[in-house]
């Protein structure tokens, strides 16, 4: 903006050309940081601190990580065509190479100002040539190439209106010994089943709140699993309701990576998609799946984050209608108890049973001998039994049976048990 490079090798050629490298302020300037990760987000910090009005595009950034910050998400056209400043912090990818390219040069506002810290391949390097000497992009400052170390005849390297560095975006010191000792602990930590607070693009969330949501993360992906494998024909799900309850404020509880996680339990078992917490709003968007969270505010201790998990399905079937609520949703609800995620709730019925190896849920009238048949059948079958719970509404009525089995059974036995007396629906769900 200020032409420093310029000005620096001009003056010392024993040259003194103020009028010539007249700049730019930055104050209401609008910048388009392309790639909202963990570098576009910090970047847009610091413009925002310039006085610069901010947009970002990333299609894979939560917006309500960029509304925190005040940036606003805008499409990729959008960004390119408005922004006075754009500044890239993009993957090179197969869909990001030479995405800056003729076409998208001839979309920008004439005077356009480019920063590449990216990857070189990001920006057709010829197409970028012609579009400064055209005066379409006014300068560009470059840290990366196509080719590093650049041809030392390059055109673009000795072009005037352009800033060059050999890739230093993180050549300090500190920056050097920050990452080494960041990647160790992020090796023995992935190593050790932990979640990664570095991971690229995830919601930004510190270490610690990571370490404490940790068993409640492995709770909302095992309740997203369940609820979907109680719909008849899963591909129709299109309203997902997540009910936390929790004594801690709403301002004090991050439940962006459990809504991904909840997102991953239910998408991965029903499509190809390879669900993580970088991806899941954009596959959730993908898919049409409208996720809405919702927190009970609870009396008490806030010591632990969150007190249960509940996961609702709205206007779909069931296979198994001892899930469906009084309102016709698919209704499951899950607690961590010492660590450990167990269900508590399916439809009315209060359970307790441990979300380990997989799940028999039978619905049968309440009376004695019902569990000592069905036990009998899955001993016989050598199934081995880890986990029991009984919920019913009344005694007498209608009770639910929650089994934890370590084996999957084979069809004889879920057929001798769909054919025990009093057992009216059953179902086997693979956790």
């Amino acid at each position: 903006a200020r032409n420093v490079a310029q000005a620096d090798a001009s003056l010392k050629a024993g040259k003194w050309q103020r009028s010539k490298y007249v700049g730019v302020s930055l104050v209401g300037k609008t910048i388009a940081i392309m790639g909202f990760g963990k570098v576009g987000s910090e970047v847009a910090r610091r413009a925002k601190g310039l006085g610069m009005d901010v947009i970002a595009h990333d299609p894979y950034a939560p917006v309500d990580r960029a509304r925190a910050i005040g940036v606003d998400l805008v499409s990729f056209d959008d960004a390119i065509s408005t922004a006075d400043f754009i500044s890239l912090h993009m993957p090179l990818t197969p869909s990001t190479t030479k995405i800056f390219n003729d076409e998208t040069f001839a979309k920008m506002t004439k005077g356009v100002r480019l920063i590449n810290v990216a990857r070189g391949g990001v920006v057709d390097e010829e197409a970028l040539l012609r579009a400064l000497d055209n005066g379409t992009v006014a300068q560009a400052a470059l840290d990366v190439f196509f080719e590093e170390p650049p041809p030392k005849d390059s055109k673009l390297v000795h072009h005037e209106n352009v800033t060059v560095t050999p890739h230093l975006g993180a050549s300090t010191t500190e920056a050097q010994e920050g990452v080494a000792l960041e990647i160790a602990e992020a090796v023995i930590g992935a190593l050790k089943g932990e979640l990664a607070a570095t991971a690229v693009n995830a919601p930004m969330v510190s270490a610690e709140v990571l370490a404490e949501l940790s068993p409640y993360v492995v709770l909302a992906e095992k309740l997203g699993r369940l609820a979907v494998q109680l719909v008849a024909g899963g591909s129709g799900i299109k309203a997902v309701k997540i009910v936390y309850s929790s004594a801690r404020d709403p301002d004090d509880l991050d439940t962006r990576i459990l809504r991904g996680m909840v997102t991953k339990g239910i998408v991965e078992p029903i499509s190809s998609a390879f669900v993580n917490i970088v991806n899941a709003d954009y596959v959730a968007k993908q898919r049409g799946l409208r996720i809405i969270e919702e927190q009970i505010l609870l009396d008490g201790s806030p010591e632990a984050p969150i007190n249960s998990i509940q996961v609702q399905l709205a206007n779909v079937e069931s296979k198994f209608a001892g899930a469906l609520s009084d309102d016709g949703d698919i209704r499951v609800e899950g607690k961590v108890k010492d660590g450990t995620p167990h269900l508590t709730l399916v439809g009315p019925f209060s359970v307790d049973v441990s979300l380990e190896g997989n799940l028999l849920l039978c619905r049968q009238v309440d009376q004695p001998g019902i569990i000592g048949k069905v036990g009998l059948i899955l001993g016989t079958m050598n199934l081995n039994v880890n986990f029991m719970s009984v919920g019913r509404i009344a005694p007498g009525k209608q009770a639910i049976m929650a089994i934890g089995i370590d084996e999957e059974p084979d069809k004889e036995a879920l057929k001798l048990i769909g054919e025990t007396p009093s057992v009216q629906e059953f179902v086997f769900l693979k956790l």
